[in-house]
């Protein structure tokens, strides 16, 4: 215990030596212990070394002794209304405004005003900080008013944070209004007000800013500013560019930036280029560069960046397991992951366990899923929005839709996004009434659905073979939702048609559409002439597909199918001249199979399983690759 250990000091016979004993404290069973002392001593009574208790304890990093520090001063001074208390009172609101409750600074800057307090400067930076931070513009504004009534209110210090408040809470219009009315302006002021147009996506205007201030009064702060905004957009990176070139001077931020801007528009060449005259980069450097590589489908150079690291950090980490996904090499970003657990160097945080749980659906591996729960639970990781809603995801992909269901109904508090989840995991399996009577219970519990709520029920529906159902969900989106359907809406309403045999309804429904279909809903209707051998309008359907020019070799391979299908040979070898023409290649179907905790995957005539001649000499004949087949289904 800290008194007993401190007994022998006799401590509380200084007020200083208690002071310091109590800046020891830990835990609030230390502060109760200490605090007990100072009632029973009388030194509680001390105005002075309370004062200080206030002001040392209210910057501490430990919050009990922070929450103490509220204590003394709401039960010892705040009932006080002496000037010269003006420093505790700001030593108090700074720990809300910069602590978890910046609302409650707005409270304290009131009772503050309503014991007659002065306030000074400070005490206003500090409450428009708190409503900067949670964006109460409305308040802020009143602070405003506030100012224009006092001497205080043409202050340079305070006119930057009110800057700082309006463009956070992008009120631009009201930002420039006080900028234009300043008297004097700092680097502070131009800096804020570029940051604010290049955050509300205002490049014009932050050029325009930028362009008033005189070259040798440009700080490195608003080059980075502008050039970070342009490197955002996708044609700003020439913008960027000769920003960059023209800067006098460039940091760690400006390097990055431009290299960022140049990967997100795919132009690693020159992201390269950068990166090889970099004096010096960091762990963002290099997660930007390896994630642009993925992006671009270069994952050998992306993992060889990688490898190049001596250190790493989970940022870096994060960027190769999702290029990994990314490019469909999931069990290589499950290496990684479980690289960082039994390594311990690194700990997994909550990107890491999204991107984790992503790859365990896409492999179907369901043990992986299990243990990657229980290794969730182990560590008591909270299941916040984002993880509980992959976590459903993963377990219905996995086949374990039992697991979705036992998460879903344990997720005490549902956003929409669960409830889709949940929805798609059932429509996935084909448990399309589930799903509809999840809807129900959404209205019930008076969770507004979105329009994604819709696309998981409509495949539901068609999965099932729940025609009136899918009518119905459609219209309650239109009607009741009032959401307008989108393209994939509609898609799944001409699947749903389709797969029970309604394809004249179906095609009608096509043309009836108020939007112009795209080459995968003509792709459906096909596919459903295809399937009910509706000749009558398989032609019209097909020609209309071609003419789209679609560049998916899927388009082709669909109606090569339905052609040969239906014995149409001529149009067969039409198809696929077009495609020899255009170059478009077929990709090959791919499956998995586990089997004794090894995931087998398989493509189309694949020879490069270890036990292909085993798994061939068990397939009957007509299955085996043939070369010699002139008119075979395109697979």
């Amino acid at each position: 215990m800290l008194l007993r250990a401190n007994l022998n000091h006799q401590p509380w016979s200084s007020p200083i030596q208690t002071l310091i004993l109590l800046q020891s404290c830990k835990t609030s069973k230390d502060i109760d212990q200490v605090h007990a002392r100072l009632i029973t001593t009388g030194f509680v009574k001390n105005s002075s070394l309370t004062a200080k208790i206030v002001l040392s304890l209210s910057a501490s990093p430990h919050i009990p002794l922070i929450e103490f520090s509220r204590y003394i001063f709401f039960t010892r001074h705040a009932c006080g209304n002496r000037e010269d208390d003006t420093f505790l009172w700001n030593a108090v609101v700074k720990t809300y405004s910069h602590g978890q409750e910046p609302i409650e600074a707005l409270w304290v800057f009131c009772l503050m005003l309503e014991n007659g307090v002065f306030m000074d400067e400070f005490s206003v930076s500090l409450v428009l900080k708190a409503c900067s931070r949670v964006r109460l513009v409305k308040e802020g504004m009143q602070i405003h008013g506030l100012l224009n009534k006092l001497e205080i209110g043409s202050n340079l210090f305070l006119e930057n944070c009110l800057i700082a408040l309006y463009t956070r809470c992008r009120c631009l219009e009201s930002a420039r209004q006080v900028f234009d009315w300043m008297k004097i302006r700092d680097s502070v002021s131009y800096n804020t007000m570029i940051d604010g147009y290049v955050k509300g996506g205002k490049m014009d205007l932050a050029r325009d800013l930028f362009d008033l201030i005189a070259m040798e009064e440009r700080s490195l702060i608003s080059w980075n500013s502008l050039i970070s905004g342009y490197a955002q957009l996708e044609d700003g990176v020439r913008f960027a560019k000769q920003l960059f070139d023209e800067m006098p001077e460039r940091d760690l931020i400006s390097w990055n930036s431009m290299i960022n801007g140049y990967v997100k528009c795919g132009r690693m060449d020159d992201a390269q280029a950068l990166f090889d005259k970099m004096p010096k980069s960091d762990m963002v450097t290099r997660a930007n560069m390896i994630d642009g590589y993925a992006k671009v489908g270069r994952v050998s150079t992306a993992r060889s960046l990688f490898d190049e690291m001596l250190e790493k950090d989970v940022v870096v980490c994060n960027a190769m397991m999702g290029g990994y996904v990314h490019n469909g090499y999931f069990m290589q970003a499950l290496d990684i992951f479980y690289s960082m657990q039994t390594e311990g160097a690194l700990s997994p945080d909550r990107a890491t366990l999204l991107i984790a749980l992503s790859a365990i659906a896409q492999l179907g591996h369901i043990e992986k899923g299990v243990a990657l729960h229980l290794y969730l639970q182990e560590n008591g990781i909270h299941l916040d929005e984002k993880l509980g809603v992959a976590l459903i995801d993963m377990y219905s992909k996995v086949g374990s839709i039992e697991n979705a269901m036992l998460v879903f109904e344990e997720t005490r508090e549902k956003s929409v996004d669960h409830w889709n989840a949940m929805i798609c995991g059932l429509a996935i399996h084909g448990m399309g009434e589930l799903a509809f009577g999840l809807l129900m219970e959404m209205e019930r519990d008076c969770i507004k659905p979105d329009d994604i709520t819709f696309i998981g029920l409509l495949n539901a529906c068609g999965h099932a073979g729940l025609v009136k159902e899918g009518i119905v969900c459609f219209e309650i989106m239109r009607r009741i939702h009032r959401l307008e359907p989108k393209l994939q809406h509609y898609g799944c309403m001409v699947d749903i048609l389709g797969r029970a045999g309604h394809v004249e309804e179906a095609r009608k429904f096509v043309e009836e559409m108020p939007i112009e279909p795209n080459d995968v809903i003509w792709r459906t209707l096909l596919n459903a002439c295809r399937v009910n051998e509706s000749l009558t309008i398989v032609k019209p359907v097909a020609e209309h597909l071609m003419s789209l020019d679609s560049s998916s070799s899927g388009s082709y391979v669909l109606l090569s199918n339905t052609y040969a299908d239906l014995g149409m040979w001529d149009d067969v070898q039409r198809i696929r001249t077009l495609m020899k023409k255009k170059n478009l290649k077929k990709i090959p179907g791919c499956s998995w199979i586990e089997l004794e905790g090894i995931v087998n995957q398989f493509f189309v005539q694949d020879g490069s399983h270890p036990q292909v001649t085993e798994i061939y000499s068990l397939l009957d004949a007509q299955w085996m690759p043939k070369s010699d087949v002139s008119y075979s289904r395109c697979c």
